[in-house]
């Protein structure tokens, strides 16, 4: 049996827990903390930290990594392109590594920093894609390029529909809000944050999403569509002529966006 747990970390990130039954080994996607995990393996007796999936090198992400290293010998994956602590493998784009008995391949996914990357895991359909792709939305360009995330976001949208999205934060039902102001009559959107908000009201958390929920209602992957551009282009007061455009101006407007 394998399972995919959400470890809550800070105000809204989450921890990705994989854990092989079988085995009783299990690994953790960006722990930006080391008190949840190792807590959760207290917790569980005899279990073992076998790898620590690093997406990229902000401090939320990679803050527990030195000490679930001296505590669990944990091998540390991570970007190639950034500096990441304790890193004992470093990935780049087209690599592909074995955790828990199952083939991830790497995707370099600049954007939201130089060297992101996200883990794919094809033959169950995973997608650990930090803070490039969020349920809804997309990360904030800190160091890339409107183009680089673009493409970025580009070369996610073309996984397979299935393909079940675990990003790190709880921003869905802030970014469902700017997708209602972008797409006021997407019926997709307006099923999503019915959905979002009544999970969020009881508790639950919104992840993990999939490809095809995104492509229907995240603006961030519909920069093709004529409605989206035409609300940007009202929003920018300037006339967009390519979807990456298009996208630059949506980036921009939900860096200003304040829900009302």
């Amino acid at each position: 049996m394998f399972q995919i747990d959400a470890l809550p970390a800070f105000s809204d990130n989450y921890i990705w827990l994989l854990q092989d039954h079988s085995t009783r080994r299990c690994a953790v996607v960006d722990p930006g903390d080391a008190a949840p995990v190792l807590a959760w393996l207290q917790a569980h007796g005899d279990w073992q930290l076998s790898d620590i999936l690093i997406t990229h090198h902000h401090p939320d992400h990679v803050g527990g990594v030195a000490t679930l290293k001296a505590a669990t010998g944990a091998r540390v994956c991570g970007p190639a392109r950034e500096n990441i602590p304790a890193r004992a493998l470093a990935l780049d784009d087209g690599a592909d590594i074995e955790v828990l008995g199952r083939r991830f391949l790497i995707y370099a996914l600049p954007g939201h920093t130089l060297g992101h990357i996200a883990y794919y895991q094809a033959e169950e359909g995973w997608l650990f894609c930090g803070d490039t792709l969020f349920a809804a939305g997309c990360g904030r360009l800190f160091e890339g390029t409107p183009e680089q995330m673009h493409h970025s976001l580009l070369r996610l949208a073309a996984l397979p529909d299935a393909t079940a999205v675990y990003c790190t934060h709880e921003y869905t039902l802030s970014n469902l809000h700017f997708a209602r102001a972008v797409e006021p009559h997407n019926p997709a959107v307006a099923a999503r944050f019915a959905e979002v908000s009544a999970w969020r009201a009881a508790g639950h958390i919104s992840l993990p999403s999939t490809i095809g929920l995104e492509k229907a209602s995240n603006p961030f992957l519909r920069c093709h569509e004529t409605s989206v551009k035409q609300m940007v282009d009202e929003w920018s007061g300037t006339a967009t002529h390519t979807a990456g455009q298009v996208f630059a101006g949506l980036r921009r407007w939900k860096d200003q966006f304040r829900a009302g």
